[in-house]
C-alpha cells in the first residue's frame, strides 16, 4: 500500500512537472528550429552583401563562419533562459575564459583585427609597391596575421598587420605611376639651359618615361667642383629599376656625345705605401 502510495505521488509530480516545463520545452524547441533556419537565412544575407562591398575573397568564409557561430551562441543562450536555466554563471565563465584567452594572445589577435581591417579597407592590392616602415616591396599576398611582400632584391618580407595599422603605409602604385628622383653633375662651366635640353632629350627617349607627368629637371644645390641637376622622370611603379638604369646610361651617352665633362677633385698620389 505504501509503496502504491509513493508512485502516486512521484505519478503527480511528473504530471505536474509536464504541465509546468512543457510550453516551455515545445516553446524552446519551435525556437532552435526556427531560429537555426532564420540563421542560416542570415549567413546568406551577411555573405551576399560582403561580396558586393568588395570584401576580399581571403576574408569571406572566416567571416560568414563567425557570424554563424555567433549567432549560433546567442540562440542557445535565449533558449536556455526561456526553459529556465541559469545562464549568468555560464556568461561569467565564458567572459573569464575568453579574457584570459585575450591576454595570452593579445599579439596574435592584434595582427588579426589588423588584418581584417587591412582587408576590409584594402589600403593596397596584391601586386602594388608599397612602403611599410621603411620596407618597400610589391605585396605578394595578404593573410589574416601578416603581409608578404617582395623587395626589388627578390626578398620576402613578412610584415605583421599590426604594423601596418600602427605606421604610415606609402601606396607606390594607387595612382598608377611613380616620380624617380635621379642627380646628375653639371661643370659650372656648362650652360644649365643647354644641359637641360640635353637631359629632358635623353629623358624623353626612355620608352618607359611617361609624357603625362612631364619629367623636369631643375638645379638642386651648389657643389665643391659641380652644380647637382635634379632629374625626376615619372614611370609605372614596376619599370622603376629598369627605367632608372635606362636613364642614367642614356644621360651618359648624351653627355658624351654632347662633349659634357663632369669635373671631378683631383688628387696627388705619392705612390704605394713602402714605395
Amino acid at each position: 500500500m505504501e509503496e502504491f502510495k509513493e508512485v502516486n505521488r512521484l505519478w503527480q509530480m511528473v504530471q505536474e512537472m509536464a504541465i509546468a516545463y512543457a510550453p516551455k520545452l515545445i516553446l524552446a524547441i519551435v525556437l532552435l528550429v526556427v531560429g537555426f533556419k532564420v540563421i542560416r537565412k542570415l549567413t546568406f544575407l551577411f555573405q551576399a552583401a560582403m561580396v558586393r562591398a568588395g570584401i576580399s575573397e581571403n576574408l569571406l568564409p572566416f567571416l560568414s563562419s563567425l557570424a554563424g557561430i555567433s549567432l549560433k551562441i546567442l540562440l542557445l543562450i535565449t533558449v536556455a533562459s526561456v526553459v529556465g536555466i541559469d545562464v549568468t554563471s555560464f556568461l561569467a565563465v565564458l567572459a573569464a575564459a575568453g579574457f584570459a584567452v585575450g591576454l595570452a594572445l593579445q599579439g596574435s589577435l592584434s595582427n588579426f583585427a589588423a588584418g581584417i581591417i587591412v582587408l576590409i579597407f584594402r589600403p593596397y592590392k596584391i601586386g602594388e609597391w608599397i612602403e611599410v616602415d621603411e620596407k618597400f616591396g610589391q605585396v605578394e599576398e595578404i593573410q589574416i596575421f601578416n603581409t608578404l611582400i617582395v623587395t626589388p632584391g627578390k626578398k620576402t618580407l613578412i610584415i605583421p598587420n599590426s604594423e601596418v595599422i600602427d605606421n604610415v603605409v606609402t601606396n607606390y602604385s594607387r595612382k598608377g605611376f611613380i616620380r624617380l628622383d635621379l642627380s646628375i653633375s653639371m661643370p659650372y662651366a656648362e650652360s644649365f639651359p643647354k644641359v637641360r635640353e640635353i637631359l629632358l632629350d635623353a629623358i624623353s627617349s626612355c620608352p618607359k618615361v611617361l609624357t603625362d607627368p612631364a619629367p623636369e629637371v631643375g638645379i638642386l644645390s651648389f657643389d665643391e667642383f659641380n652644380v647637382s641637376l635634379s632629374l625626376r622622370p615619372f614611370v609605372r611603379p614596376d619599370d622603376y629599376w629598369a627605367a632608372t638604369f635606362d636613364i642614367h646610361a642614356r644621360v651618359k651617352m648624351a653627355f658624351y656625345e654632347h662633349g659634357i665633362a663632369v669635373a671631378y677633385p683631383e688628387t696627388i698620389s705619392e705612390g704605394p705605401v713602402g714605395a
